[in-house]
């Protein structure tokens, strides 16, 4: 098991902070010095009762003072800078976290992906972060003053009076017994904040990437009302998280306060006995009042603490998950691919129990046509998908160039495969950006581009655009047609000259019209490339070398378009149909 899945929140945060280790260094010293200064006014009140006000000693009285202007001066640099470089290194904290929980979940396998929301997880990175970001600025500079504070104070009452500070030590495990009892049911409700923050936040992403759906069928009431409840939940967990903070809060100020009564009781007999000081009293009665503040502040930040430390519980639940790279160090680099693919008794499931692929085996020599047809849900997409590795069979192998894939370092694999998924997503920038998507820097050749370009036959479109290959296309493409953009995400996944297409559906959401036009750019991207050709409109896929006929998980026909035609069967059916 990984160690640091048995560490507490806070452990796991502390070990953030090595890196910035000098800058918490000087911040605690800076804070030793701010409480240390913060901890001396109370005992003042001593001198001035004692030698002041009963001696009527002026000298004493402008040391007095001028010793007051003093402290308080200093408290305030030390202040200053106690805060100011605790929250530096509390924020380079945040910062590191916020970009490995990005780089993780960049790395999560796409089961688990797939298996969540994204707006959930778009939540964990954004107002789970937020919320750490808070804790690491507010509430644990607050508590750690507060805490210093309070210790410095209970050692000055014990020199004052041990007898009557022992009362006080006496209490403290029942203020410490309250505390913890309101942390662990804090705790709980903010976890329920923050998930149904990520709930509110899910929603929203839902409702907004489906916008086009909502509109069509006039839902706009009915996302209103699922908004609704997810912020009636919130709201109720908020709720929750303040009475049970002003409870507690109050609960322990009382408890305090009637244990300061009594030992200003006691003290005052004291006094009257000739045991101890008018000014001995005063100064210890300050103290006692002085150290209700740092509770009822450590009260106050309770809940934001509790908070945070639910909101760093959910952040490394996901840096705990498995990357689907997580076997590199022994993956091994591939070279220069020739494109020959093989499937050897091959076996998948994506939940447990529940096999999705059943001993699949065919091979596919470099620069083979191959087409996957067959009923949706049938396994078509997931076959395409084990070729570069988006997931792992349970049995069985996936042989690239005769090496098996689970052994071959993904980034070197997949920097020689083309994917044309059906849905194609193209990012905010421009065309020449798109196209060039993922390349390394030092490969951004507008000479490539532009090959690329014409190869999937969409030169001409982008040479008459305001400013060609440096237009803006807006996110997701919204600015391009379904046709321009499907051209584009083929010049993108032919730049890199991969010896491996797989074109998943690549012109099902087009019109005949259009279809033609980029199937003439899908030719020309297969020419001397191993392709792979999921279909649903089988006209598409006649000239493919072969094509493999799936149901149920299962290659149940194999062979060209004219010979399966011939033997009849389920492709003949589906041939007939569409």
């Amino acid at each position: 098991m990984n160690k640091l899945k048995t560490k507490s929140p806070i452990k796991r945060i502390l070990s953030y902070t090595v890196k910035h280790k000098n800058k918490l260094f000087m911040a605690v010293f800076f804070m030793l010095l701010s409480s240390g200064l913060n901890v001396l006014p109370p005992y003042l009140f001593k001198s001035v009762v004692d030698d002041v006000l009963i001696s009527r000693n002026t000298f004493m009285l402008n040391l007095i003072c001028a010793a007051i202007i003093l402290i308080f001066g200093l408290k305030a640099i030390t202040t200053y800078w106690q805060k100011y470089l605790m929250n530096q290194a509390g924020q380079s904290v945040v910062m590191d976290l916020r970009i490995e929980l990005y780089d993780h979940m960049q790395r999560i396998s796409l089961k688990k992906i797939f298996a969540s929301r994204i707006g959930e997880l778009m939540s964990r990175i954004t107002n789970d972060v937020a919320i750490l970001q808070g804790l690491a600025s507010g509430a644990l500079v607050d508590i750690a003053f507060n805490a210093m504070t309070f210790l410095g104070m209970l050692l000055f009452i014990f020199y004052i009076n041990w007898k009557l500070t022992s009362l006080i030590i006496l209490i403290l495990p029942a203020v410490a017994f309250m505390l913890s009892f309101a942390s662990k049911k804090l705790r709980k409700v903010g976890h329920r904040v923050q998930e149904n923050l990520a709930d509110i936040t899910a929603t929203a992403q839902e409702a907004f990437s489906a916008i086009r759906v909502v509109r069509s069928f006039a839902t706009e009431d009915m996302e209103l009302e699922r908004f609704k409840n997810a912020n009636r939940k919130n709201y109720n967990a908020l709720l929750n998280s303040v009475s049970i903070q002003g409870i507690f809060a109050g609960g322990i100020e009382v408890f305090l306060i009637c244990a300061l009564a009594l030992v200003f009781w006691l003290g005052g007999r004291s006094v009257i006995n000739g045991n101890l000081t008018p000014g001995e009293l005063v100064s210890f009665i300050g103290y006692i009042a002085f150290m209700v503040q740092p509770i009822r502040s450590v009260m106050n930040q309770m809940g934001d603490l509790q908070t945070g430390l639910a909101a760093s519980e959910r952040i490394f639940e996901i840096l705990d998950l498995p990357i689907e790279s997580d076997g590199d160090k022994i993956r091994k680099p591939i070279k220069k691919l020739t494109g020959h693919v093989k499937f050897e008794h091959v076996r998948f499931e994506y939940n447990s129990g529940q096999e999705i692929l059943h001993d699949i085996n065919f091979e596919v020599t470099p620069g083979e046509k191959i087409a996957l047809v067959g009923p949706t849900g049938s396994g078509k997409s997931t076959i395409a998908d084990l070729i570069p590795g988006f997931y792992t069979p349970n049995k069985g192998r996936v042989l690239i160039d005769g090496q098996d894939v689970c052994e071959i370092e993904l980034k070197s694999l997949r920097r020689q495969i083309g994917i044309v998924p059906q849905e194609c997503v193209l990012m905010k920038g421009s065309v020449a950006f798109n196209i060039a998507y993922g390349l390394d820097e030092n490969s951004y050749d507008i000479d490539k581009i532009i090959q690329a370009a014409e190869t999937a036959d969409i030169r001409e479109f982008i040479e008459s655009l305001p400013e060609k290959y440096n237009t803006e296309i807006g996110e997701r493409g919204v600015t391009l047609s379904g046709g321009q953009r499907q051209r584009i995400a083929i010049a993108r996944a032919i730049i890199r000259d991969p010896k491996i297409l797989i074109l998943d559906e690549a012109t099902s959401s087009l019109d005949a019209a259009v279809e033609r036009q980029v199937q003439k750019a899908i030719n020309q991207a297969m020419r001397g490339r191993t392709s792979f050709i999921i279909a649903h409109r089988l006209s598409t896929i006649r000239e493919a070398d072969r094509i493999l006929v799936i149901e149920n998980g299962r290659i149940i026909q194999e062979g060209t378009h004219e010979s399966l035609i011939k033997v009849g069967g389920l492709y003949a059916d589906l041939y007939k149909i569409r």
